[in-house]
């Protein structure tokens, strides 16, 4: 085999497949890139066995074959050469050449026929969508995927369910909740299933484009698979029940607050200063008339400030891990956001008049 590529492009095309390989594994030949070029095309394939991803590279075939390299020692190696022309060549030895300029490496290679090919899926249901949407939902919801306790791995997972072209996304933890929902442009049926948030955060990052580049999802039995960029990422999809969260969502309140979201972030941000996340101790919202006094109490000392908001209904005391609030408030894009609030101990809802987005907090215990 021997084939020659433009660094930046080939070095663009590594870093894509190191997101598919698994950093502790028994299968040796798993910590391997895939190079095949038994085709007309160059192709770069990684797997971990949950997650796998198949991207096709610009360079230029000079003679065809395949060869699996050690992902690690060829990634740094890739990275360390000059913007430039690089020559990958191999021998009958399974010896990868790489020639860069004057930069030459000789690294050992794996058969191709050793490696495990991503399975051929039949890709029954489909969505298409911006790389920009996608990310951003990705984005404002994958802070809040939970853990694997209590054997329930599906909530380390999102759900994407679609009904009627309509999506939503919803993530959850012990505390708090997400969910965006979004409007489709395109017919698809509905699915519902869950993503790991693993692959979700790995997509999130392999999304580059904008409202004009377009990602489609393909739903199979058992896996989904994301095609963009002449790059298809495939995944498993876990199994198990998600939490019905329709039974959170309500529109009885007794308390609505409007204000400028910079300027809470920034003061929840003054009030953690004192709070250290092993204290667990509270920043309490005081709600009257049309402010707001935060403050907080700790060994490390005090603080208290109070911000301008307009109110509907009846005062409030209540309490929030400060580190869950402001998760919430920087995912939001909007300058002015709306709370609503049931009681002291009920959870908090933030979310906007659509419901493009939505996110229900638990309070923490104040003691008052």
């Amino acid at each position: 085999m021997k084939l020659t590529f433009e660094q930046p492009d080939l070095l663009k095309s590594v870093n894509i497949s190191m997101k598919a390989i698994s950093p502790s594994t028994t299968m040796p030949i798993l910590e391997c890139i895939m190079i095949d070029a038994s085709a007309g095309e160059i192709k770069f394939i990684s797997n971990d066995m949950e997650l796998g991803i198949e991207t096709i590279v610009s360079g230029t075939i000079i003679e065809k074959g395949s060869i699996a390299l050690p992902a690690k020692t060829f990634s740094e190696i890739v990275k360390s050469l000059p913007n430039s022309r690089v020559t990958i060549e191999t021998n009958e030895y399974l010896t990868a050449n790489i020639t860069c300029e004057k930069a030459h490496f000789e690294i050992p290679g794996k058969p191709g026929d050793e490696f495990a090919y991503l399975p051929v899926v039949e890709r029954d249901d489909r969505v298409t969508m911006t790389q920009f949407s996608l990310r951003q939902i990705i984005n404002q919801t994958l802070f809040s995927v939970g853990e694997n306790v209590g054997g329930n791995k599906a909530l380390t997972g999102e759900l994407f369910k679609i009904e009627n072209n309509h999506l939503q996304v919803v993530s959850l933890d012990s505390h708090r909740v997400s969910i965006r929902n979004l409007e489709l442009q395109t017919e698809c049926p509905d699915v519902s299933v869950i993503i790991p948030g693993k692959t979700l955060g790995e997509i999130s990052r392999l999304l580059t484009g904008g409202l004009e580049d377009e990602v489609t999802v393909y739903f199979a039995k058992n896996y989904v698979i994301f095609e963009f960029d002449q790059t298809m990422v495939l995944s498993r999809l876990l199994e198990g029940h998600f939490f019905d969260v329709g039974q959170l969502l309500i529109n009885d309140y007794s308390t609505k607050v409007e204000m400028n979201k910079q300027n809470l972030v920034q003061c929840i941000g003054r009030a953690s200063l004192l709070v250290r996340e092993s204290d667990k101790v509270p920043v309490v919202f005081d709600i009257r008339d049309d402010v707001v006094r935060l403050s907080a109490n700790t060994a490390m000392g005090s603080m208290q400030e109070d911000l301008e908001i307009h109110k509907e209904g009846k005062d409030l005391v209540i309490g929030f891990n400060p580190k869950f609030m402001i998760d919430a408030l920087r995912v939001i894009d909007d300058e002015t956001i709306t709370m609503y609030f049931l009681s002291s101990v009920a959870p908090c809802f933030i979310k906007n008049e659509e419901e493009g987005y939505n996110y229900i907090i638990l309070p923490v215990n104040i003691g008052r």
